[in-house]
């Protein structure tokens, strides 16, 4: 196949679903399962993937298990020995709540002998929801939808996540001493850190109290007056790297970003079009990496046929009340900066299926977007700073709408620039 044959919007999508179908839990988790152990196998686990997960250890794993993982409303699949509980993302709730108290039960009072298989993935932060001491769920609510609201990075958020936990930063790990602890971990998160992912349930926290609190006060989020006392106490301190308690604890990254950009990069190129990676890193302001990533693409022409592929999270600061997720934002934005050009297309979904709260994973750009909206009646600038992507889009007929993939690497973007025909 050539570059002159290939219909733009199929080449998008097919190298969307590559990127997907390199994160399935199917094709990652069997790889690195561990050896049975001679005590019990206790499985647990938190994020969108969870479900899919426990599903492929069930299909692979040799001898008895039991335990009990959590995810997404909608993002479950058919265990037969493996509990599986939906809880609310990306607000936590009582059903998350609930979900933890089991978890953490389900793991107590265990040997040196026996395993804990702990399936980690992206969204586990708001479903393994267990407030520390003296915090209630309402106040981690408060606290957590100003933090989306803020346009604070993941890695922030998440941070002050840990520090008003009785699970994430380490202390998951810690219940389950002196069994073994082994984390298989699908990553959202820029730089895959296992302490990122899902808050690090199992992972020694390297950030502090402080830094907690400078976040909020960073983002002007003035938090209730439990969580003040919390952040300020250094008995609430979490573990910290080090600690022997993690001496029988491994964290092992069984799928990433890069993976999927890869995947879908392959795909281009078997199309004749050459790929140029941005990384799987690429964080900030969804319209301002839009409007960066519109110079870049505009530098190509003319030129061979090619293909700007990223990866990573960005950030919406809401102040309007349309409906849409960062994807849709940043395709916004990115069309009103490539003004229409003839020869760009371009792709922006999240890998999980749910690009925010909404039904879509992203959308799709045409070179006559803004000239179909306008025909319509739309002014796309306007939506933009109601951030309403979403209402952009779906008057078009261009969401791009998979349901839950039951797997999470974050966002995947590319901007395909073709010859004119």
């Amino acid at each position: 196949m050539t570059s002159t044959s290939v219909d733009p919007t199929q080449l998008l999508r097919a190298m969307f679903d590559a990127a997907v179908a390199a994160a399935s839990p199917a094709i990652c988790v069997p790889p690195h399962l561990p050896e049975p152990h001679k005590g019990r196998t206790i499985v647990i686990g938190a994020g969108k993937a969870a479900a899919a997960m426990a599903r492929a250890v069930e299909d692979h794993w040799p001898g008895p298990v039991e335990g009990l993982v959590v995810t997404r409303y909608g993002h479950g699949a058919l265990t037969d020995k493996i509990a599986v509980v939906e809880a609310g993302h990306p607000m936590p709730d009582e059903a998350g709540v609930e979900a933890a108290e089991r978890i953490i039960g389900a793991v107590r009072g265990l040997t040196v002998d026996d395993l804990v298989l702990n399936l980690i993935s992206g969204g586990g932060s708001a479903l393994l929801s267990l407030p520390a001491p003296g915090v209630t769920l309402a106040d981690k609510q408060v606290v957590n939808k100003a933090l989306l609201r803020s346009g604070a990075p993941i890695v922030g958020i998440n941070c002050v996540r840990k520090h008003l936990s009785a699970v994430k930063g380490g202390r998951l790990a810690l219940a389950a001493h002196p069994a073994r602890v082994i984390s298989l971990i699908i990553s959202d998160v820029p730089g895959d850190d296992p302490a990122t992912v899902a808050s690090g349930p199992t992972v020694p926290d390297a950030t502090s109290l402080a830094d907690a609190r400078a976040i909020l006060a960073k983002y002007g989020i003035a938090p209730p007056a439990s969580v003040t006392a919390h952040l300020e106490n250094p008995d609430n301190e979490t573990p910290k790297p080090g600690d022997p308690l993690f001496a029988h604890v491994e964290n092992i990254v069984i799928a990433t970003a890069q993976a999927s950009l890869q995947a879908a990069a392959e795909v281009a190129r078997r199309a004749g079009v050459t790929p140029i990676l941005l990384g799987d890193a690429v964080e900030g302001e969804a319209r301002a990496v839009a409007a960066e990533q519109a110079r870049m693409t505009l530098a190509q022409i003319p030129g061979a046929p090619c293909v700007l592929i990223s990866g990573g999270e960005t950030s919406v600061t809401v102040r309007g009340n349309g409906r849409g997720g960062r994807n849709a934002e940043f395709l916004l934005a990115l069309a009103i900066a490539l003004d229409g050009h003839a020869n760009i297309h371009a792709i922006a979904c999240d890998t999980d299926g749910i690009d925010g709260t909404e039904d879509n994973a992203g959308a799709l750009l045409r070179p006559d977007s803004l000239e179909r909206a306008h025909a319509l009646g739309l002014n796309p600038r306007a939506l933009l700073e109601n951030n309403d992507g979403y209402g952009f889009f779906s008057a078009l007929d261009d969401l791009v709408i998979t349901g839950p993939t039951r797997t999470n690497v974050n966002d995947f973007r590319a901007i395909l620039v073709m010859p004119i025909a």
